[in-house]
């Protein structure tokens, strides 16, 4: 039977073990993981971003991990662009795309499609992206309330866009994401899952694997990253979980321990902002309450794929 035109797809929380799952169903189904989480985009940082390890990738073929630099803005757009042409070199294999990943908004946008907002001139995104944060918080809140009430303050990168994209269309990006979408694959047949375990056992395994992260030298690469480009926390790639944390430990103004803790409490937040997010967003995905290892959701997605 020909899988032209169909892909199953891994959405949940972080440590939840979607990779685990993704690999499986990969051997499974003769598939290949296709990368759906902003950081493991990166070359950087592969420990502090839990991309897949050596034993991950000669189980499976992967595709879309660790190859942009520090500095590249990374979005659902930029996804996109990248995800569309890698799905269909996959088909053209004769394989299952498997896009697995926590950014739940890059999921959406393949089964849904983006707000249609124009491109933005170079120079005005240039004059937004150089902007103290401070002064970025200030003017957006000024020419974009509504978008800066909605967005979280510490969010750069999606500050940023808020303002590239009011200063550039006069028009608030809230406006603009309330416009009919059109999905950039008509026709494609996917089903999913989202992984969304016990919030208590999923608190301690971020926090274990956070300090499996240290322990394998997570402060080495924060190190030799900081060498390269001096302040990583200034460019796209402080979106990294526990980064911050790192280097303050680099700084010394952390110890290695509270830094795992402090790491670990904003992980966990997120978690369960991205367990809320995906109930919400994504209504047509399974939710599965287990780890991506547990039987139940192997046999959950075996029988999606057979669904297609």
């Amino acid at each position: 039977m020909s899988v032209r035109g169909k892909a199953l797809l891994i959405g949940g929380a972080t440590a939840s073990g979607k990779s685990a799952l993704a690999v499986a169903l990969a051997r499974r189904l003769d598939g290949v993981v296709v990368n759906a989480d902003s950081v493991q985009l990166y070359r950087d940082l592969p420990l502090l971003t839990a991309r897949p390890d050596a034993d991950e990738l000669r189980m499976a073929p992967h595709r879309l991990y660790g190859f942009l630099p520090p500095d590249a803005p990374v979005s659902a757009a930029v996804w996109l662009d990248l995800v569309l042409p890698a799905m269909r070199a996959v088909w053209d294999e004769g394989r299952l795309p498997i896009l697995t990943g926590g950014s739940g908004l890059y999921l959406h946008a393949l089964l849904h499609g983006l707000a249609p907002v124009p491109p933005i001139p170079d120079n005005l995104r240039a004059a937004v992206r150089a902007l103290p944060h401070g002064e970025l918080l200030e003017r957006l809140g000024a020419e974009d309330p509504r978008m800066a009430a909605r967005l979280r303050p510490n969010d750069r990168q999606r500050l940023m866009r808020a303002l590239e994209v009011v200063r550039a269309t006069g028009r608030s990006l809230a406006d603009w994401q309330d416009l009919p979408r059109h999905p950039p694959l008509p026709g494609l047949r996917a089903a999913g899952l989202v992984l969304l375990p016990d919030r208590a056992l999923l608190r301690r395994r971020i926090q274990a694997r956070m300090a499996g992260m240290v322990a394998a030298g997570a402060i080495g690469e924060v190190r030799d990253l900081r060498r390269r480009v001096g302040d990583p926390l200034g460019l796209p790639i402080a979106k990294v979980h526990g980064l911050p944390e790192l280097l303050a430990v680099l700084d010394g103004r952390l110890d290695e321990s509270s830094a795992i803790e402090a790491a670990s409490l904003k992980v966990g937040q997120y978690a369960k902002r991205q367990s809320t997010w995906f109930r919400r967003q994504l209504p047509g995905l399974a939710v599965l309450q287990a780890l991506g290892a547990a039987p139940e959701a192997l046999a959950a997605g075996l029988g999606l794929a057979r669904a297609l």
